[in-house]
């Protein structure tokens, strides 16, 4: 499953950092875990279960920074089916 476009912009902003954020997009659950400066470094895309874990596609996002802190390098792989 490709990313949207509408949804790797949502994900493209800054949240709470260290945090689990949970939505819904398009009819599907998002589950997004970020890092300590609130990018989005996790995401889980499916259906929530009754025990609050999401069967789908897992991602992880691949931030790359030079010395000045810009980034090089942003995108998302896909890790396979998530649980």
């Amino acid at each position: 499953m490709n990313l949207s476009e509408d949804l790797i912009r949502k994900l493209s902003k800054i949240f709470a950092p260290s945090s689990m954020i949970q939505f819904r997009h398009r009819g599907k659950d998002v589950a997004v875990q970020t890092d300590e400066e609130g990018h989005a470094t996790k995401m889980f895309i499916g259906k929530l279960k009754e025990d609050g874990m999401i069967s789908g596609d897992r991602y992880v996002r691949v931030l790359v920074r030079d010395r000045n802190g810009a980034f090089i390098k942003d995108h998302w792989d896909r890790k396979g089916r998530a649980t």
